[in-house]
Parts: C-alpha cells; sequence; structure tokens
C-alpha cells in the first residue's frame, strides 16, 4: 500500500472526528448565522498566520540530504503567502472590524492547536508538519467549496467574503495531488508512524477548534 493510501486509512477515525463537529452539519443545512461564519474567520485567521512560519520551521530542520522535500517546502510557503490577510478582507466584507480581529486573541483550542505544531516539529520531527497539511486541505478539498456556497446563499453575502473558503476549495485540490506524490516518497517506517500520529492528533484538534466556535466570539471584532 502506498503511504498516502496508508495515511488516508489509518485516519479514517480521527477524520470522523472532525466532520462530526456539530457546526459543519450546520453551515450545509443553512442553520448558520454572520456571527458562526465571522467567528469561524476569525480562528481561521489565528492559525493560518502561523503557516508561513511553520513552514519555515520545517524546511530549517531538513537536512540537505533531502532537497527534494526542501524544495517542497519552499513550494508551499510560496503558495501560502498572505493568505492571512485574505481572511481579514473576508471579516471586513462581513461587516466586521479586521483590526479587532487581527489584534485579537486565539481560542485555546487554536492556541493549542498551533503550539503543538510548532512543538512537534521541534521535539519530534519536522514531517509531523505533513499531518496538519493532511487535515487542513483534505478539510478543504471535502467541504470549503460546498460550504462557501451554501453559507453565501443563506446569508447573502458577496463574493469577495469568501476569498479564504473558495480559493482554498480550487487550490487545495491541486495542493493534495502534489501532496500525495510527496508522501509516497516517505519510505522510512518510523517517519511514516510520526506523519500518521501527527494527522490523528490534528484532527481532533481542528475538530475542537470547530467545537469551541461560538457566535458570541464575533462580538469582539464588531
Amino acid at each position: 500500500m502506498k503511504f498516502f493510501d496508508r495515511l488516508q486509512k489509518e485516519t479514517q477515525q480521527s477524520r470522523d472526528y472532525l466532520f462530526t463537529a456539530p457546526i459543519i452539519h450546520r453551515a450545509m443545512s443553512g442553520d448558520f448565522t454572520l456571527e458562526d461564519y465571522a467567528a469561524f474567520l476569525l480562528q481561521a485567521y489565528h492559525h493560518v498566520k502561523h503557516t508561513t512560519p511553520l513552514l519555515m520551521a520545517t524546511g530549517s530542520h531538513i537536512d540537505g540530504s533531502r532537497e527534494w522535500l526542501r524544495d517542497a517546502v519552499a513550494e508551499y510557503i510560496e503558495e501560502e503567502l498572505g493568505h492571512q490577510e485574505w481572511i481579514l478582507n473576508d471579516i471586513t466584507a462581513c461587516g466586521f472590524n479586521k483590526e479587532k480581529a487581527r489584534n485579537s486573541k486565539p481560542n485555546m483550542s487554536t492556541e493549542l492547536m498551533v503550539a503543538y505544531t510548532y512543538d512537534s516539529i521541534n521535539r519530534v520531527s519536522p514531517l509531523t508538519f505533513f499531518g496538519l497539511v493532511q487535515v487542513l486541505e483534505g478539510t478543504s478539498i471535502q467541504i470549503a467549496d460546498q460550504a462557501a456556497q451554501k453559507i453565501q446563499h443563506h446569508l447573502a453575502l458577496p463574493q469577495k467574503a469568501f476569498s479564504y473558503l473558495h480559493s482554498h476549495g480550487q487550490l487545495d485540490q491541486e495542493h493534495i495531488k502534489f501532496f500525495e506524490k510527496l508522501m509516497d516518497k516517505i519510505e522510512d517506517e518510523q517517519e511514516q508512524q510520526q506523519i500518521i500520529h501527527a494527522a490523528q492528533r490534528f484532527y481532533h484538534l481542528y475538530g475542537d477548534i470547530l467545537r469551541e466556535l461560538s457566535p458570541e466570539q464575533a462580538k469582539t471584532i464588531a
């Protein structure tokens, strides 16, 4: 079995935890408010703003014997630059204050996921970052575009309020193909297990972020 397929198989139970977060069902069924969406964007900002620094940390821990992997990380950095600003612009398009969002504090679950990512890269292996890629990009291609369409229709928001969700649904279709080829080059059993373990943890951590969202949080950026 190719490693990417093994990764998919061995993270299924953890993936189910994420996809059973009540807010996903509510978004797909139309039981979703503007404040729900703003709360989601706010926490997305707080973890997405760390993507480039996390990728830089990952690349710095990969030795010269795997230049192909460092090149892949550099390509990810180029693709991810500035996405946190897209989210802030979406927040503005929804009628909220992006500077208040920029200066706000993340929810505990968001802070824990970010902290775990830095810790795993430094303490375990830089390859653990790819567990987060598995979770965020896999989630995007499954629900980002569909959720954006449902939310936009239900809330009658402009297209410019969905640059983050729409772009990731589209971009990550290509990213996941790149990711699959990259993962299939990881042949060491210990490294494969590190990535699987990290992905399992990230599915739960991101699921907790979604479960902690509350429309009340939107009041902090009104």
